[in-house]
């Protein structure tokens, strides 16, 4: 089985982080400035950050399991906690729709790639 490169699973992560933070700045009608929408992503984007540098994502950046759960773990929670320091509180709602949404994109897609990856390799 072939491995995936380490920059489109990165692509992909980043991709999943900025979908999520456009759709909820959307959703709350404060997409219309570029600057509010990067302060919403960029606690996000440390904690993506910072999960691929614990997880070593690069060695199997396609994994659900360990890397997949290792790196959304740490974009969840240091994205939460971080997100006061950029622009807003902490509530429980948006924190458990943020480990909803981000749980079924960034293992999402890593799941659809090791079958895709299997289905390949038989």
């Amino acid at each position: 089985m072939q491995k995936l490169p380490a920059w489109p699973a990165a692509v992909c992560d980043l991709v999943c982080v900025l979908v999520f933070t456009l759709v909820g700045t959307a959703s709350h009608a404060s997409a219309g400035s570029p600057g509010h929408v990067l302060a919403v992503a960029a606690p996000f984007l440390v904690g993506l950050a910072v999960g691929w540098l614990a997880a070593r994502a690069w060695r199997a950046p396609a994994q659900p399991w360990p890397t997949g759960v290792a790196v959304w773990f740490a974009t969840v929670v240091l994205g939460v906690m971080l997100r006061p320091l950029f622009t807003g509180g902490f509530a429980w709602t948006f924190t458990l729709v943020t480990a909803g949404f981000l749980a079924v994109t960034m293992i999402g897609w890593r799941m659809l790639a090791t079958v895709a990856r299997r289905r390949a390799a038989s």
